[in-house]
């Protein structure tokens, strides 16, 4: 049950109210003045405060303000025997719940401090969440050691404090949506939405109503009016994945954004302003799309007023076995799976890989070796044929290559990966009986 702070110097309403309160199951305590509220805000840590407004030591209207700045989510309601309208106004400003004259209103005070006091669980409840948000956000929750990693952290670190576009670039699977949800979150407008949208999933007329918004009546199905994903996103950040693939006659619009803060709704004639910080990704070499006449070179110029360079997987092969056991983990738990640990040879095969899908591609293939291992183990039978086959493939050159189990291994997976595991025509094609085949794949471990 929530806790109530009573703060008023006639003991007798307090003891009146205290008791009326520990009647409906409130744990009450008190104090008779702004100094000894203040020491009861730290001890006891209440969820409301019921206080007068005129106290021998100050005024409870000045009392709000120093209570919402030590204790945010506690909620104030001020009692007052001659009620004033700007005694009023100040109390809200100053963040008061409620303020409500004494007698004439002692009918409310019950119900005022069960919704004050489910306001004040409700900052509590919003205050973790935020917290939980901006941990999973933050840059400590990107994963890895190498330099070139780091050096695109403190990039992204330095501009996040800033208000100015960023352009992240970097291949397809690297975590750009991560680094902008970080540089977001990390920023003063880390209270407001992040709005995301992939410019290659849409078509031109439907992205520029998706980004844009329109007007009920301005296009066939038009029923009603829409909001944008930019107003969506006002005052806060819109990330535009895949900047490259917008069609050039959007991105006049969108630089008129980034020039005056404006663009005008499609069937409108009057321009919508909004307030929002862009930061846009691509994989494509913008400098090229310009020479091709694909990308306007004065958006180019506005976007990338900073540039951040995500680095591929295969530039920071140190960092795979932090990625890995981090999907495991993630995974195991998710799948209620128990994994003890990842052998040698699982890792070595994992940074020999090229990685073309980069952070994402690992993470895919980790979630289905999870799937397939057994005994809580990830080894290398756990990983993909072709990966598998890559492993082994890389291994020639030493003594172990040459070996003819080793070269019967890699071709018994090859088969199998060819007849996309039908053991039946593998020991078919291989012109071997189906239990030798099966005899094989224990021995080896494919």
């Amino acid at each position: 049950m929530s806790k109530i702070l009573i703060v008023d110097d006639e003991i007798q309403i307090r003891s009146l109210l205290a008791r009326m309160l520990e009647l409906e199951g409130y744990e009450v305590c008190q104090a008779g003045d702004c100094k000894a509220a203040v020491k009861q805000l730290e001890v006891q840590s209440p969820d409301v405060v019921l206080c007068d407004v005129f106290l021998p030591d100050g005024n409870g209207v000045d009392l709000v303000l120093n209570i919402k700045k030590q204790a945010p989510n506690v909620e104030v309601i001020l009692l007052t025997a001659h009620g004033n309208i700007p005694d009023g106004v100040q109390a809200i400003k100053n963040g008061a719940f409620d303020y409500i004259t004494k007698g004439d209103d002692n009918n409310k005070i019950i119900p005022l401090i069960s919704r004050a006091a489910e306001k004040a669980r409700m900052n509590v409840r919003l205050e973790k969440l935020e917290k939980k948000v901006g941990q999973m956000y933050s840059f400590d929750s990107i994963l890895g050691e190498s330099k070139v990693l780091k050096e695109a952290i403190s990039l992204a670190q330095k501009v996040s404090v800033t208000d100015v576009p960023v352009l992240l670039t970097g291949e397809t699977g690297t975590g750009k949506e991560v680094f902008a949800q970080a540089i977001h979150y990390n920023s003063k407008r880390s209270k407001q939405n992040f709005v995301a949208v992939n410019c290659s999933s849409f078509s031109k007329e439907l992205l520029e109503s998706e980004m844009f918004g329109h007007k009920a009546g301005s296009f066939t199905g038009a029923l009603k009016d829409k909001k944008g994903l930019f107003e969506e996103a006002h005052n806060g950040t819109i990330f535009l994945d895949e900047i490259g693939e917008m069609a050039f006659e959007l991105q006049a619009k969108l630089l008129r954004i980034l020039e005056t803060g404006e663009y005008i709704k499609i069937g409108d004639t009057k321009p919508t302003r909004v307030n929002v910080r862009i930061i846009a990704a691509t994989n494509r070499n913008l400098q090229e799309e310009i020479k091709e006449g694909c990308f306007r070179e004065d958006l180019f110029y506005r976007l990338s007023v900073f540039q951040v360079h995500l680095p591929a997987l295969r530039e920071r092969a140190g960092d795979i076995s932090i990625l890995a056991a981090a999907f495991a983990k993630s995974f195991s738990e998710k799948l209620s799976y128990s994994i003890s640990e990842m052998t040698p040879a699982f890792l070595e095969a994992l940074e020999k890989q090229s990685w073309k899908g980069n952070i994402r591609e690992l993470r895919n293939v980790i979630e289905r070796s999870l799937i397939v291992c057994e005994g809580g183990r990830l080894d290398i039978c756990d990983l993909p044929l072709e990966i598998q086959n890559t492993h082994y493939e890389c291994s020639d050159d030493s003594a172990e290559g040459f070996e003819l189990a080793a070269m019967e291994r890699r071709h018994i997976a090859r088969v199998l990966e060819y007849t996309k595991g039908n053991k039946t025509e593998t020991a078919r094609l291989l012109k071997i009986g189906l239990t030798t085949l099966y005899r094989k794949i224990e021995e080896y471990k494919i």
